[in-house]
């Protein structure tokens, strides 16, 4: 049961995406999102929005394949994506992936990443995807599942974050304060709990109090195995 979301951000290469497409519960493109879903021709279920970004080479192919389009006035409050994000919310179960979430203008990047903290989407497993790296927000706990060498940084949003304790990671953090507005939090590292021959590794996030974006960056060694997964 996974929704996948298509925002208009930057995907350079989109042949990785093709396994989540194939388990996903429904597709939805965030207007200009549909280009990335037309060079995969897999046509989404919804696309959402006003309709400015949308490709006119997409619009035939979205009518042939009888593709639902929800048009919004441009004059709006929220985002196409913000659209997306809260329409899936209320009609689908967990979890939301959210696609092509990066890149491009930098204002857009940074909403579309803090809109993980939407007042509307509380309490909902929502993460941004990308083929080497994903990112959630920390309410409470996490389990993160990697390699040896992956990059975990732990960012804290609308202040300082108290973190009870972490397991799994080179450099722990117990009973600690992540301050807002510094970097200490970013580039930790996965590392074995037991012995230096494992591979597969998982570490965890105990929050005591505020609000932590996780971002899971595959590192150049595990990169060169394999792709994250999508969820079974």
């Amino acid at each position: 049961m996974t929704v996948l979301i298509f925002a208009n951000g930057e995907i350079n290469e989109v042949e990785w995406i093709r396994p989540y497409l194939e388990s996903a519960t429904a597709v939805i493109a965030a207007d200009g999102g549909t280009r990335h879903l037309f060079r995969l021709n897999h046509p989404p279920d919804i696309v959402m929005g006003d309709m400015d970004s949308l490709p006119d080479e997409a619009r035939p192919w979205l009518a042939a394949a009888h593709t639902r389009l929800l048009a919004y006035p441009p004059a709006k409050d929220e985002t196409d994506l913000e659209l997306a994000l809260l329409y899936a919310a209320r009609n689908y179960a967990d979890p939301l992936l959210i696609f092509g979430a990066l890149g491009g203008r930098l204002d857009q990047t940074i909403a579309n990443i803090l809109l993980l903290a939407h007042p509307g989407l509380h309490g909902r497993a929502i993460e941004l995807v990308t083929a080497h790296e994903r990112a959630w927000l920390v309410r409470d706990f996490t389990e993160i599942h990697g390699q040896i060498g992956d990059l975990v940084s732990l960012i804290p949003l609308n202040g300082n974050a108290h973190i009870a304790s972490t397991t799994g990671l080179q450099w722990p953090l117990q009973d600690d304060v992540l301050t807002f507005g510094l970097a200490r939090g970013v580039s930790n590292v996965l590392t074995p709990a037991r012995s230096a021959a494992e591979v597969a590794v998982t570490a965890t996030i105990t929050l005591h109090a505020g609000l932590l974006l996780c971002i899971h960056t595959k590192s150049s060694r595990s990169v060169s195995v394999t792709k994250f997964s999508p969820p079974p």
